[in-house]
């Protein structure tokens, strides 16, 4: 039989149909590859943003969250007592009391706090003294302790229609009221007023002019 004749040209159509063949397939699979890198580039920056908001998550409510700070009244102590007959205090004589307070911030920054310092002394629900303390600061972590006179002015103490029978039984019942108002700012991000409210009731022997069993309450405010 004789041999079929090849159309002119048929091998080289081929190979170039076969050429492009392997063009369109190399460019598929490196749009594959991009589409691909693409999309493990998208899934790394996906995970590194959660993660970011996981930890931001994290400082908020643990080192960046913004803890009250703690008002403690460690001690009174008399530094002036005058008594008529050891039993009445010396009309037109002040008393001194020293309030030794202390001031602890939990907080990774700084409290600040200002002019706003009250002490109140009372006496079965009478004010008998008051004393307010300077601005001040007290830094992270850090416990700040202070002393505030307080005067207890005698006069207004007289009127007490208790306080001459308290006297001569040697225990004077003296109850404080203190106010500290200030701010926590951490990286001026986060920010919190805070004023700190506490009441403590003491006794006061009146022969020994010491000052003992602490009973206190706190009462934090935004």
């Amino acid at each position: 039989m004789a041999e079929k004749k090849k159309a002119p040209g048929a091998d080289h159509d081929r190979l170039s149909s076969g050429g492009d063949d392997e063009n369109i397939m190399a460019s598929w699979a490196a749009k594959a590859r991009r589409r691909r890198s693409i999309k493990i580039c998208c899934c790394i920056a996906a995970l590194l943003v959660i993660l970011a908001i996981v930890i931001l998550i994290i400082l908020i409510f643990t080192v960046f969250r913004v803890k009250n700070p703690k008002i403690r009244l460690n001690n009174w102590t008399i530094t002036k007592l005058e008594l008529v007959n050891g039993t009445i205090p010396k009309p037109g004589v002040n008393i001194s009391l020293i309030a030794d307070m202390s001031v602890k911030n939990p907080n990774v920054a700084s409290f600040k706090y200002g002019d706003t310092i009250i002490t109140g002394l009372y006496h079965r629900g009478d004010l008998v003294g008051e004393a307010r303390g300077p601005p001040g600061l007290v830094r992270a972590w850090r416990t700040l302790r202070m002393n505030l006179t307080v005067d207890l002015i005698t006069d207004r103490a007289m009127s007490s229609p208790n306080l001459s029978a308290d006297i001569e039984s040697g225990i004077l019942v003296l109850d404080s009221y203190t106010r500290v108002g200030g701010r926590a700012n951490i990286l001026n991000l986060f920010k919190r007023h805070v004023v700190v409210k506490f009441n403590c009731s003491s006794q006061l022997n009146t022969t020994s002019l010491q000052i003992y069993q602490f009973n206190c309450k706190r009462k934090v405010q935004f």
